[in-house]
């Protein structure tokens, strides 16, 4: 049977709630359920003790290392038989008061409010998703970098509420969502040199990028005002803002408005790109964007110069055609009195895909994202284009482009983390891939916000950027590091690429799991320091770390404003571990322990 558009959102919706709830609160237990006449189906069945109700919800692909895909849902209660059929925005209802009530004992005013705020939030991702599924448009094969952002109808697979944005009116969501591709200007404010700060590794200074942006001749400046960019709904906060009012009418700050060329929004939200212009810039908005008001703070401009600035000394990415990083080497605020971020802060970060540079560069959350019913994912496409190109079986062709894959996603990274102590915050939306020849050739990395430096290489790092040893929040102690970088880079991506060419039909998960297993032990052989201790935590440890998104919403925490960044995170079984140590069923589901 055909689903409607809503039902497809309310089923997306479900399913990514009941995939949290069972990687975070329970894993249930797997059983099989006839329905009606027919065989009988595999099932998660999950105890709502607390409800005494038991959820049943039909198992139609099962994942080692990913999220599941699940079916129709039942519930009964837990003393009585007789299922019956429960729609799957109730069922999530159900599973966040079981997380509530076995979390709690005593239920006060506060969580009852956190309650409230994570079923207002999962609702809005539904109609987001519904409204995402409306304007997709079906069966495009676009493969230009920004078709690719903008093409995540359903979101982040694991996480409670993918698409919750406070912040964002409906009227607003044409212009600024990047899954309805809309295009706008920036705004523009002149201010005082004075209250202006910036900083650029870059050939240009700042202040020449920002002029590059909005054209030759398109704003006159007075003598002594420097031009800053904005987000529309940024400026439209900051105008309201006290401060900037007394700025504008002490004469330091002037409105100008809306100017230059139309951007568009990457998946980001708030990073916009223009396929001409050799800049993309990254700004503030008044958006709760899933888990956090997205802010950039002075501490996040500084690293980003830094990085930059060590990139280049180093030449990390330079000589290795198999891997770079996008640079964040220039950034623009206001200052103001009293205040470490005015809501001006602009990151202005490299563009390698003008035009038709773009073709073929791909974020693995696009590439490895559910499809829309009827349709294939990104990367099925592209792996049964290469069978058909060389007449060759799907298996074989998956085992290979894995192979690519993980040359170029894998092997540089952990290299980079065992040369220089750095570890990327490598997770599927901040990861792309060069796939303009089929098979991967070269590997992307973006976003200043995920940098980590191990404290045992803050000297030598220091040689190469002195001002990096002054920026504290660059700094981890490795095992806190390992735990992150296994979470972002083997977790979040790699098994995500894994899970999809599984859910996809394509091939055996287990294989692909061996062949990660295989090369980590070859990195673990060339490597000598923080790197091979990372390799081996990865294989050795009966458990790895994820980041635990259901948790953050529960308790209603910002992730980017928690001073106990620890709190994020928890650990779940190691399928590169199980695997080895035999703990699975010959059909991929795990022994009991």
């Amino acid at each position: 049977m055909k689903l409607t558009q809503r039902q497809v959102a309310e089923h997306a919706t479900f399913q990514n709630f009941a995939n949290c709830y069972v990687r975070e609160i329970s894993p249930g237990r797997v059983t099989q359920h006839r329905i009606g006449t027919d065989d009988p189906v595999d099932c998660i069945e999950l105890v709502l003790a607390a409800q005494q109700l038991v959820l049943r919800a039909e198992l139609v692909s099962h994942s080692l290392c990913g999220p599941h895909r699940f079916g129709q849902v039942w519930q009964r209660r837990a003393t009585e038989g007789g299922w019956r059929h429960v729609e799957p925005f109730a069922a999530l209802q159900l599973l966040l008061q079981e997380a509530y009530r076995q979390l709690h004992d005593e239920r006060g005013d506060a969580m009852r409010g956190c309650e409230l705020e994570l079923l207002g939030r999962a609702l809005q991702s539904y109609q987001q998703t519904l409204r995402y599924i409306e304007a997709h448009r079906p069966h495009e094969d676009d493969d230009s970098f920004i078709a690719a952002e903008q093409s995540l109808v359903f979101g982040h697979a694991l996480h409670p509420t993918p698409k919750s944005r406070q912040g964002m009116t409906s009227w607003q969501e044409p212009s600024y969502a990047p899954e309805l591709r809309g295009h706008f200007q920036l705004v523009y404010f002149a201010a005082d040199a004075s209250v202006v700060s910036h900083k650029s590794v870059a050939g240009p200074s700042a202040p020449e990028i920002v002029a590059s942006l909005v054209g030759t001749g398109a704003i006159e400046t007075r003598p002594g005002e420097i031009l800053l960019p904005m987000h529309p709904l940024q400026a439209e906060a900051l105008l309201l803002d006290d401060g900037i009012r007394g700025l504008q009418k002490a004469g330091k700050l002037r409105h100008i408005g809306p100017a230059g060329p139309e951007f568009t929004a990457t998946s980001s939200v708030r990073t916009v790109y223009n396929e001409d212009l050799p800049w993309m810039a990254k700004f503030s908005l008044p958006v709760r964007i899933t888990n956090s008001l997205r802010v950039n703070s002075r501490k996040e401009l500084e690293a980003g110069v830094a990085m930059a600035k060590l990139l280049q000394r180093t030449g990390i990415g330079s000589d290795d055609g198999r891997f770079k990083v996008i640079a964040d080497p220039a950034y623009i605020t206001l200052d103001l009195p009293g205040r470490s971020e005015s809501g001006f802060e602009v990151i202005l970060r490299e563009n390698p895909f003008v035009a038709c540079k773009g073709r073929g560069k791909l974020t693995i959350a696009a590439l490895t994202a559910e499809p829309l019913p009827g349709e294939q994912s990104r990367l099925e496409r592209i792996i049964r284009k290469l069978c058909l190109r060389d007449g060759t079986h799907p298996e074989l062709v998956c085992r290979y482009w894995f192979q690519r894959y993980l040359d170029c996603a894998l092997d540089p990274l952990v290299m980079l983390y065992d040369d220089f102590g750095l570890a990327l915050e490598a997770h599927q939306q901040n990861s792309l891939i060069d796939v303009s020849q089929g098979y991967p050739t070269t590997g992307y990395y973006r976003d200043n916000q995920g940098f980590y430096l191990s404290k045992r290489h803050r000297a030598r790092l220091s040689q190469y950027v002195p001002e990096a040893a002054e920026i504290a929040s660059l700094y981890y102690d490795d095992r806190d590091i390992q735990d992150r970088f296994a979470y972002y880079l083997i977790v979040n991506q790699i098994f995500s690429v894994i899970a999809r060419m599984g859910h996809d039909g394509l091939i055996d998960e287990e294989v692909l799991l061996h062949m990660l297993r295989d090369r980590l032990e070859v990195l673990s052989r060339t490597t000598s320091g923080v790197g091979r201790e990372f390799v081996r935590s990865v294989l050795d440890r009966p458990t790895v770390a994820f980041k635990a998104n259901l948790m953050t919403r529960l308790f209603d925490v910002d992730e980017l404003q928690t001073s106990n960044e620890r709190s994020l995170y928890a650990r779940q079984p190691n399928p590169l571990f199980a695997i080895m140590a035999g703990l699975y069923h010959g059909d991929g589901s795990a022994l009991a322990s």
